[in-house]
């Protein structure tokens, strides 16, 4: 809230200068702006009384939307990359696919690992948590299991996370 929109009969002022000027009423806050040639802005209004500053409120939210732009340029977004895998799946697959994982985990990107069950394939559900658990050790050096093999359907899925 700038200028007029401030309601609150009182508010604590704050100088473009940042000295505490005290508890006053909104008028002759408002009249300090004025003469300043600035905007009486709330910074608190939710304090009691409303903390307001004077200040330039266009340079205010230059500066508020260019700490944003920082903040979100500087947040790391984290994506879930799968990798599949078959229920009667070679050693050496499993190590170019466990390859491949281990390059998106030390991208700090979470791995999704699905193996599906095709027809009567689903008679051997032991041997595919064996494929998952082997796929879990190989991948151990540079990740954790974030959530153990579990069916959904006809896919046992399990989610890898990158060590700390």
């Amino acid at each position: 809230m700038i200028n007029g929109a401030i309601r609150a009969r009182q508010v604590r002022v704050i100088d473009e200068n940042g000295e505490m000027k005290g508890i006053m009423d909104t008028r002759d806050a408002l009249r300090m702006a004025e003469e300043a040639k600035l905007d009486l802005v709330a910074v608190s209004p939710n304090a009691e009384p409303p903390v307001c500053k004077i200040l330039d409120y266009g340079k205010y939210r230059y500066e508020l939307q260019k700490k944003d732009k920082i903040a979100k340029k500087n947040q790391k977004t984290m994506q879930i990359k799968e990798i599949r895998l078959s229920t009667f799946i070679e050693d050496h697959d499993i190590q170019v696919k466990a390859k491949t994982a281990a390059k998106f985990l030390n991208e700090g990107d979470k791995v999704k690992v699905s193996l599906r069950f095709r027809g009567r394939e689903r008679d051997y559900t032991s041997k595919g948590y064996d494929v998952m658990n082997r796929f879990a050790e190989e991948v151990s050096e540079v990740g954790v299991v974030d959530k153990k093999p579990k069916f959904e359907g006809r896919s046992l899925t399990m989610f890898l996370a990158p060590k700390k």
